[in-house]
């Protein structure tokens, strides 16, 4: 085997690249460790051009089970099945940082492969971006990197940002509690992916997160142009279509005129109409030229006549100011008193409703990937985008990256603002449906879910409004726009989304189609974001001032207790036969139990109440002069046996049923007779004894016993004397 490795101290720890001959059939790969995590890149390239009207780019992000050291996955397949949203997740990391960097025209399909190889103390997402990034430098397939990836982090209470933390130290239920987790790609210092989950830090912390970021990227990317120029491969020349002049000359007459009639003020409908007319008569001029060429060439036109009024003439193609949001509508309730909680939010032609369900501990979504064994995820916000909400036909049903992708950054704005599970322990599920889009239903979608949340009565600490920005930009002069619509989305050059409450940020997701964007001009996008989120929560307070005071009836109700540690094995049962018989009995919905002793009770109509008596019952402390009424559950020749919980019984002497002597117990009580008693005595070995008499001292006259009938005290209430029982037994 043939190998060279490179080394890179960073963050701490040494990042490794080997060249090897492993996969020497693709035109790059690369083997990249860190720590004792691994990955392996490859990049292969097609042979032939295809007639797509888009770059066919995949990027696949490989989980294996053995990265783990773990057979993984269910007892019926161990085989590794569709990837996880996780990895989904990961190879969206991937393909956003390096998409922009291919150049326009190129039409042959490209597949990169990330395989996780070894997976312990380092995420592999950020590893698999240099590792893609060297895979591609290095082969012959055209690319403009290469591209480096970190991780910052940041604790509470401190101001010492961490590089490339480890999953210690990013978990939130660590101490201290990490309240930042941002994510960096860039090159030649500008940024061109960002993603960050945060619990409200400012936007002046993360533009220093990001400087930070910056720093550490550049000292990869050196580190990986000197790998280059000894690995690298010659660049394939692929052929660029160049529009002859009968060309240039056919859109200026055909599509000119009406963009000049419109006044700049365009819509999806316009560009649209303009474009079937445009490729219609284009194509009837020049039958020789691709349908596909003809089309690339209308967006490139129209992409610098959306970018020329934005930096020329500072205007955007609806009209709107550079920092104006469109017209903003929420809704809190109102749909369906069977739904839990909903909210409808409105940013101009962007529509989406979320809908919210309310579970017990029970309904968590349990998680087994290489990442989390055995994890619950009682938080979940799963996004739809069916093609009616772009006015089109399509396939119904599933999911994709984007949907994924889209549902993962508004559940991770959200996240930051649940109740803990001590004040609130239901599983929250959020569905945003998107009804109409026209730009940015992710961060509506975020404010859909506030407004569902707040309308369900689940006690957020604050609510969360979420922004999307764009970017004109011509390499020199760049213009931030709030709240990108349709055009300025899809021929802008930056969607940066960001959200969070009126104290801080919580996520931060950023795709670009150029090589990056300046930090500088990152912090004036998050001071316009910051101004839009105002805006968005006064109209969300203006909808519901505060979460619902009560969750609604149709929700179940969750009541909680705690039982001592050891007592977990009593309340289970061999086998789970007690649990079961408790769930069985009272029909509640669900009964969980956590390793420290917590108790969550799920059940609606007085079933979980139910429940709950059944377990305190079985679980609970007696002490000296509790008193109690319970049946006779078993007679013995000197007393009986009272029982005076689920489990749990005690004698009563014969000389402890009434204040005069019993001469036999069956005398006085019989088996299932419910009595009175109290506990007058605890022994040593934790036995109860009982006393009838202590209880109620008139029981036994109740009953008709007197002394006549079993002998016992005298009139003066002393015991009978020796001579008096001996004539007794006489």
């Amino acid at each position: 085997m043939v190998k060279k490795e490179y080394s890179l101290e960073i963050g701490g720890k040494t990042l490794s690249a080997e060249f090897n001959d492993w996969a020497d059939q693709a035109n790059g790969s690369v083997l990249v460790r860190y720590g004792n995590s691994a990955v392996l890149a490859t990049a292969v390239m097609g042979s032939k051009d295809s007639n797509l009207d888009y770059f066919p780019l995949s990027v696949e992000y490989e989980e294996k089970f053995y990265a783990a050291g773990a057979i993984l996955g269910s007892r019926f397949m161990r085989r590794e099945g569709r990837p996880s949203d996780e990895a989904v997740l990961s190879g969206r990391i991937v393909d956003r940082t390096i998409r922009p960097l291919f150049p326009k025209g190129l039409k042959r399909d490209v597949q990169v492969i990330i395989t996780v190889l070894a997976l312990e103390e380092y995420d592999t997402d950020v590893l698999a971006v240099t590792a893609a990034s060297l895979a591609l430098a290095t082969s012959n397939i055209p690319w403009n990197g290469p591209v480096s990836a970190v991780r910052i982090g940041l604790e509470e209470g401190s101001e010492q940002f961490i590089v490339n933390p480890t999953y210690k130290q990013r978990d939130e239920d660590g101490s201290p509690r990490a309240i930042m987790d941002l994510t960096a790609c860039g090159k030649d210092g500008l940024i061109n992916m960002i993603e960050v989950g945060s619990r409200e830090v400012s936007e002046e912390t993360l533009e220093k997160a990001l400087k930070t970021a910056s720093e550490s990227i550049e000292q990869i990317q050196a580190w990986q142009q000197s790998i280059i120029k000894e690995q690298g491969k010659e660049k394939s020349v692929f052929p660029v279509f160049t529009p002859t002049p009968e060309i240039e000359a056919a859109f200026a007459e055909i599509i000119e005129p009406k963009l000049a009639a419109t006044g700049g003020l365009l819509g999806k409908t316009e560009l649209g109409s303009f474009k079937a007319e445009w490729v219609k008569a284009a194509a009837e001029r020049f039958e020789d030229v691709p349908h596909n060429k003809l089309d690339a060439y209308y967006e490139e036109r129209m992409d610098a006549y959306v970018h020329d009024l934005a930096i020329k003439e500072d205007k955007r193609v609806d009209g709107r100011a550079m920092d104006e949001i469109r017209p903003l509508f929420a809704q809190a309730g109102g749909v369906s008193s069977m739904i839990h909680g909903t909210g409808i939010f409105y940013r101009g032609a962007t529509h989406v409703l979320a809908a919210l369900t309310l579970g017990g501990p029970g309904d968590a979504q349990l998680l087994d990937t290489i990442e989390y064994q055995e994890a619950k995820k009682t938080f979940m916000l799963h996004y739809n985008f069916p093609p009616f909400s772009v006015g089109e036909t399509g396939r119904v049903g599933g999911m994709n990256r984007r949907m994924i992708g889209h549902g993962a950054l508004a559940e991770k704005a959200l996240r930051a603002v649940l109740p803990t599970k001590d004040i609130f322990p239901y599983t929250i599920r959020i569905v945003a449906e998107s009804l109409a889009s026209n730009g940015s239903t992710s961060m509506a979608s975020v404010c859909a879910g506030t407004l569902a949340l707040m309308d369900a009565g689940v006690p957020i600490q604050k609510p969360v409004a979420g922004i999307a920005m764009g970017m004109m930009s011509d390499g020199k002069t760049h213009k931030v726009l709030t709240d990108i619509q349709g055009p300025e989305d899809h021929h802008g050059d930056m969607d940066f989304k960001v959200a969070g409450t009126r104290d801080g940020v919580t996520a931060v997701q950023m795709d670009v189609k150029v090589e990056g964007v300046p930090v500088p001009v990152l912090a004036q996008a998050f001071a316009q974001a910051k101004k839009a989120r105002m805006q968005i929560l006064d109209v969300i307070k203006g909808a519901i001032e505060a979460p619902r005071e009560d969750i609604s009836s149709r929700a179940p109700k969750i009541i909680t207790m705690h039982v001592k540690v050891d007592q977990i094995g009593l309340v289970i049962g061999p086998g789970g036969k007690m649990i079961n018989g408790i769930r069985e009995r009272t029909k509640c919905d669900d009964i969980t139990i956590e390793d420290d002793g917590t108790i969550f009770i799920t059940g609606r109509n007085g079933t979980a109440e139910a429940a709950q008596k059944e377990i305190f019952d079985l679980t609970r402390e007696f002490f000296v002069g509790e008193r109690f009424e319970g049946p006779v559950v078993r007679m013995m020749d000197f007393g009986a046996f009272v029982k005076i919980g689920a489990n749990t019984d005690g004698l009563v002497h014969v000389s402890e049923v009434a204040p005069f002597r019993i001469g036999n117990i069956a005398d006085a009580v019989e088996l299932g007779e419910v009595v009175p008693v109290v506990i007058k005595e605890i022994d040593e070995k934790g036995r109860y004894n009982l006393s009838i008499k202590a209880a109620d001292p008139d029981w036994a006259a109740r009953k008709g016993l007197s002394p006549e009938q079993g002998g016992g005290r005298n009139d003066h209430g002393g015991r009978h004397s020796e001579k008096d029982q001996h004539r007794r037994r006489i």
